[in-house]
């Protein structure tokens, strides 16, 4: 089987290889045959291996020894176990479906075999993160994602809205990944290793040990490690406030929007804390800090998608919420319920995504809901899994969302962390602003009057297979996937000891208990019954129903209620300025500090001082000089007495 765990990112590097630099040469077909093929084989590698681990079959091994450094090894190697099985089937077969998709999407673009070359790429480089059982391996992969993020985003180079979004995208990931790397050494630093598996082994003995990063003060190294690790994931997840990239990342490709929001790069940060769970329990400050994170993200973040006009931007703050769910539930120790909506959201996001670059194909790149409306008969496989993808997302029974997002809503409800009183307000209201808007996009992209030009309205029809295909296949897994995961992801032990809990932290185990030990159809039933009788499960309706009279029974009304509310609309429409802040504190100040130190530095001192001050003292020098080089005797004979008499006074005194 080492073969085979070899062969799963190996199969989708070759190509990405082969297409970068003979693309050219090869052809748009074989480019695309070839990508598809290693993709898809690793699909199928990746579904074997899922089975295999479920069987009990686990590999935690070096694969490639690259050196030893003052004594730690540097290797690559693979953790093979129900985690990481998890996450390769779902990355694997997201990075299947956006393959296909992209031979219809960019069928026209002259750089269609450098896309496949980077998709192909992106989807190595997540293997080999979630694949890595060290923390070398697992920055490698980290800073891998994030560099082919940047390619993407910026792919459309001739764009300038392109070039400042990757540059904006990497820029706030270094903050991130600084946070990461300090966290990486210090774990190297006292645990002398960076192997998963003697880190977590010793990670207990090493509960309660100080660390002073200033003189004088101590802070508890657990927390320290893990706040710093935290970080890292907060510029790969896009939390508050390191979220800013990710909306203007939408400037890249549809194709790549979905890979990159739905299964690979955002989803690294939450993989990353889960993998994390065996240091992260062993310290609540850092819990608290995670679900405060997660909870500002999830609400906040929610509300500004109501007043996005960009078809991909609604989406876009759709996935920072939901990322935000994700958070929270790490934060309450309920990895399980995490990793479960993962992995849930990443088949309906990614769905959501590829259905809104279908109506933007029929509609000629026009992204502007407004100027939409009225689609469901024309495009009526996208409109129907648009539909399924937004129940999902909703939360709406029996769609897989449903069944993810109530699991980490009760779980919240049923944590003792000082944080779960605030998360758990913020994931429940926020459920009705996924709702509203989420129908929002539905009803304006889709139903009403047409808003269209005459010309776009005669010409827009369904997209063709290759682009349909992926809708259908993602809708699937959106639809069953609840179903089939809930009792054992959620209530059952799905992740061994991949995934620890502090039994203090064990809130779905408490969750399990509320249900009296219900097993089979009987757990889901009880499920779905208590589900429909909640809150979330009325706030999801409320968002329906006040989507549907906002945006077709009265839709004048959205722009009065927009004009009365002037002062929180263009804050929504600022996204809370932080990309003003940053352009001002941040950008404007690094200009400003650049500013002065050229003044003082370089004009004043470097130039000023030495250059020309230099210069300016050779001339004085030079003019004291040529006056007494005057060409007159007498001036000569004067000197020659002058300095007779000094030599002669400084000889009597010695």
């Amino acid at each position: 089987m080492q073969t085979v765990y070899l062969l799963v990112p190996l199969v989708c590097l070759v190509p990405a290889i082969i297409a970068g630099l003979f693309g050219w040469k090869i052809g748009r077909v074989a480019t695309h045959l070839l990508a598809i093929s290693g993709v898809a084989l690793a699909c199928g590698l990746s579904v074997w291996v899922f089975l295999d681990v479920l069987a009990g079959n686990e590999f935690n091994g070096t694969v490639y020894a690259w050196g030893v450094t003052g004594g730690i090894p540097l290797e690559m190697g693979f953790l093979i176990d129900r985690l990481t099985a998890t996450m390769m089937v779902v990355v694997t077969f997201v990075s299947l479906m956006v393959h296909i998709y992209t031979v219809g999407y960019m069928r026209e673009d002259p750089g269609y075999q450098r896309f496949f070359s980077y998709i192909a790429l992106f989807t190595f480089a997540m293997l080999m993160l979630v694949m890595s059982n060290n923390f070398l391996q697992l920055f490698f992969g980290w800073e891998a994602v994030g560099l082919v993020s940047y390619l993407l985003i910026g792919f459309w180079f001739q764009k300038e809205s392109a070039i400042a979004a990757n540059l904006k995208a990497f820029l706030v990931n270094r903050v991130g990944d600084l946070g990461f790397l300090l966290g990486i050494a210090l774990v190297l630093m006292h645990f002398g290793s960076l192997d998963y598996a003697a880190v977590f082994a010793s990670a207990p003995h090493l509960a309660g040990q100080n660390v002073e990063l200033f003189a004088g003060h101590g802070w508890d190294l657990m927390t320290v490690i893990t706040i710093l690790l935290f970080i890292g994931a907060m510029g790969k997840s896009a939390q508050v406030p390191l979220h800013v990239w990710l909306p203007d990342s939408m400037e890249g490709p549809t194709p790549i929007s979905a890979l990159i929001h739905a299964a690979t790069m955002v989803t690294a940060g939450i993989y990353m804390v889960a993998r994390m769970s065996p240091l992260f329990e062993l310290s609540e400050v850092t819990l608290n800090v995670v679900m405060v994170i997660g909870s500002l993200t999830a609400f906040f973040m929610a509300l500004v998608g109501l007043v996005q006009t960009d078809i991909k931007r609604v989406v876009a703050y759709s996935t920072l919420s939901q990322l935000g769910y994700m958070t929270v539930a790490l934060g309450a120790s309920a990895y399980s319920a995490a990793i479960f909506h993962l992995a849930t959201h990443a088949f309906f996001k990614a769905l959501l995504f590829l259905a809104a670059g279908s109506v933007i194909i029929a509609l000629h790149h026009q992204q502007d809901m407004r100027k939409m409306g009225g689609l469901r008969r024309a495009m009526p496989w996208t409109w129907l899994t648009a539909w399924i993808g937004t129940l999902a997302l909703v939360g709406i029974p029996p769609f897989a969302g449903f069944f993810s997002k109530d699991a980490i809503i009760e779980a919240v409800q049923l944590s003792q962390l000082g944080a779960s009183g605030i998360a758990l307000v913020a994931v429940t209201a926020g459920v009705f602003v996924t709702s509203l808007y989420s129908f929002r996009l539905l009803f304006l992209v889709f139903h009403g009057r047409t808003r269209m030009d005459e010309k776009t309205r005669d010409h827009a029809q369904e997209s063709p297979w290759v682009v349909t295909l992926p809708l259908v296949l993602l809708a699937i897994p959106s639809v069953i996937v609840g179903f089939l995961y809930l009792e054992p992801m959620v209530f059952g032990n799905f992740f061994g000891e991949a995934i620890q809990v502090a039994p203090a932290h064990d809130v779905l185990g408490r969750l399990a208990e509320e249900y009296h030990g219900k097993r089979g159809s009987d757990l889901l039933l009880a499920f779905l019954w208590h589900g429909v009788q909640g809150l979330p499960f009325l706030f999801a309706v409320a968002g329906l129903i006040v989507a549907w009279f906002l945006y077709l029974e009265k839709p004048d009304l959205p722009g009065v209620i927009h004009k009365r509310l002037g002062f929180f609309s263009r804050i929504l429409e600022h996204k809370y300025g932080f990309d003003e802040f940053n352009r001002f504190v941040f950008a404007g100040g690094a200009r400003r500090l650049g500013g002065l130190l050229w003044k003082i530095g370089d004009v004043r001192i470097i130039d000023g001082g030495l250059v020309n001050g230099s210069a300016r003292l050779v001339g004085w020098v030079s003019a004291a000089v040529r006056q007494v080089q005057s060409g007159f005797v007498y001036h000569y004979a004067f000197a020659m007495i002058i300095g007779l008499f000094v030599l002669l006074t400084l000889f009597l005194k010695l």
